[in-house]
């Protein structure tokens, strides 16, 4: 191998590793200097080490241990410069506000390999802290949790670069101005500071399934990190149902992907998709998850997976059991009712009673602000108007729809059902 592939496959065998290894060993430093920003600061410090380094001296044969230890030694030498310069104003007899000076236990313990399961759980909950907005958390969660990159993350999102620096940065001194503190929320608050985390999570999967804008209709990587962030909760958490419950619902509709999109990328939509497709190995996992949520209790996320479950369970799309479909979004509009959730029933009930009682609910929609440029509103109303043959109607529906989309996919696909929609000539 020469030595330019040698530096490129030791690159690359860094940015794998930093991809696996990189939320342990910022949790890990958090813990120990109690600060999410200095912590993520002093693990780019060791990754920048083994960029420069492994290139020369090789990858060595354990090299997440390797960027741990290098991490957690620059994390020591800066707590004991700051031991040093605190004991030095205490002896000029100023007073300081500091936690303890750290013992050489703690110092050896800082990375512990038994305690990061722990620091794992605090680091998500911290980087979906509520005090943070919603673009904030999902942007930190993908870059502390996830090791993107804050160009892969603005690619994932279309967004600039700089605007997704922005946010990282804004959130991590909000976490600082506001001391947040690098803990697990107390028994009281964690229902709704879980509940913050599934929203990110949820966030991050929905954007890889349905984007919201460019040329893709789907991004299978977001919905893959989406994943793996479900994975992780379900294992530090495993008595709560509400995160059985959402990693169903990824695992599930995980499963359709490989059947959402043709050969050149145009979208295949539920009733027109190949389910030999689908993927049997999600499916079975979903379902799983399932058991494991509805053993525990019932949640807006578990309801939404046993829709899913429907569909999953379904062999063709003419044996989906609408009725049941129909009867949990009703239960759903009540435990958690959203104008976005009135309309998905009423997609059920277009397809369990028939598009005019579909068509009736929607209706009701039309003056709802919150989804006053929402595509999926006259895409819905275009669809049960075509289904009772009010075409021309319909035609307007789907134009409308088409306009409001920020997806080119979409946007393509909606001008199609215009122009079937279209009184033939």
């Amino acid at each position: 191998m020469g030595l330019a592939e040698q530096r490129k496959a030791s690159r690359e065998a860094v940015e794998a590793v930093w991809r696996i290894e990189s939320a342990r060993i910022v949790a890990g430093l958090a813990r120990l200097v109690q600060d999410v920003g200095l912590a993520e600061e002093l693990a780019q410090d060791a990754l920048v080490l083994a960029l420069e380094q492994w290139p020369r001296s090789g990858v060595p044969a354990n090299p997440g241990g390797w960027l741990m230890s290098t991490a957690r030694h620059r994390a020591v030498d800066l707590l004991r410069r700051r031991t040093v310069y605190q004991r030095k104003l205490r002896e000029l007899g100023r007073e300081v506000e500091s936690r303890p000076d750290p013992t050489e236990a703690e110092l050896a313990a800082a990375l512990d390999y038994e305690r990061i399961d722990d620091d794992l759980l605090r680091l998500i909950f911290t980087a979906c802290h509520p005090v943070l907005p919603t673009e904030g958390r999902v942007a930190l969660t993908l870059r502390l949790l996830g090791g993107l990159r804050t160009d892969e993350i603005a690619r994932a999102f279309l967004v600039p670069e700089p605007t997704v620096g922005r946010r990282i940065t804004r959130a991590k001194r909000t976490l600082a101005a506001k001391r947040v503190p690098f803990e697990l929320p107390p028994r009281a608050e964690l229902a709704d500071r879980l509940g913050s985390v599934l929203e990110v999570v949820y966030l991050v999967f929905n954007e890889g399934y349905s984007a919201t804008a460019g040329d893709d209709w789907t991004r299978p990587a977001l919905c893959a990190e989406a994943l793996r962030l479900g994975r992780i909760l379900a294992g530090l958490m495993p008595e709560q149902a509400e995160v059985h419950g959402l990693l169903a619902l990824l695992e599930l509709q995980a499963s359709r992907i490989p059947a959402r999109t043709g050969p050149d990328g145009e979208p295949i939509l539920l009733p027109d998709q190949d389910r030999r497709r689908w993927d049997r190995l999600l499916v079975r996992r979903g379902l799983a998850a399932l058991d494991r949520a509805e053993s525990l209790g019932i949640g807006p996320y578990t309801i939404q997976a046993a829709i899913a479950a429907c569909h999953a369970r379904a062999r063709t799309a003419a044996e989906t059991d609408w009725v049941r479909i129909a009867a949990l979004y009703r239960v759903l509009v009540h435990v958690s009712p959203s104008p976005v959730v009135e309309l998905n029933r009423a997609v059920a009930v277009g397809h369990a009673s028939g598009p005019a009682d579909g068509l009736s609910i929607v209706d009701t929609l039309l003056a709802e602000p919150a989804l006053a440029g929402y595509p999926q509103l006259p895409a819905v109303r275009g669809d049960l108007l075509a289904r009772l043959g009010r075409h021309d109607e319909a035609r307007r529906e789907f134009t409308r729809a088409a306009e409001l989309t920020r997806n080119a996919r979409e946007r393509a696909l909606f001008l199609d059902r215009a122009a079937e929609s279209a009184p033939s000539t």
